[in-house]
């Protein structure tokens, strides 16, 4: 009998973006959507991301930017995600990220990009929808 598992992600802030607000909004919202939420708190390289979404077993990793150095941390992040055979986990993208990145964004593994505005419930069917995971 397989029962189903909360979906668990990790909510990421790479680099030395130090505006979290959001981030923190993001994994309020997850939590209160019946997700486990590991938040990595502020200033992660992209190697401990990806060892802390390897360590925590995660469904998805959420990552938040304002920096703008989008281009630079998610390239790494996706490689090295892949270098350690996490090709299971869904990769987002939010924050402040200019609509003519996306594309590029999408071609290194970023399922979704999410910006400002979007509301939460957009972001939680679309993760809801892209992790069927069972136990």
């Amino acid at each position: 009998m397989s029962t189903k598992r909360k979906i668990r992600i990790v909510v990421a802030k790479p680099g030395l973006d130090s505006h979290d607000r959001g981030a923190k909004v993001i994994a309020r919202a997850f939590r209160d959507a019946g997700m486990e939420v590991i938040y990595t708190g502020l200033w992660q390289t992209p190697e401990q991301i990806v060892e802390t979404a390897l360590q925590e077993d995660v469904d998805v990793v959420a990552l938040s930017i304002l920096s703008g150095a989008h281009m630079t941390l998610f390239p790494k992040i996706t490689k090295l995600m892949k270098q350690k055979g996490l090709n299971d986990i869904l990769v987002l993208g939010g924050g402040v990220i200019p609509d003519e990145d996306i594309p590029a964004l999408k071609k290194i593994g970023i399922a979704e990009v999410f910006g400002p505005d979007t509301p939460t419930n957009t972001i939680i069917k679309f993760i809801k929808e892209n992790t069927q995971k069972t136990k």
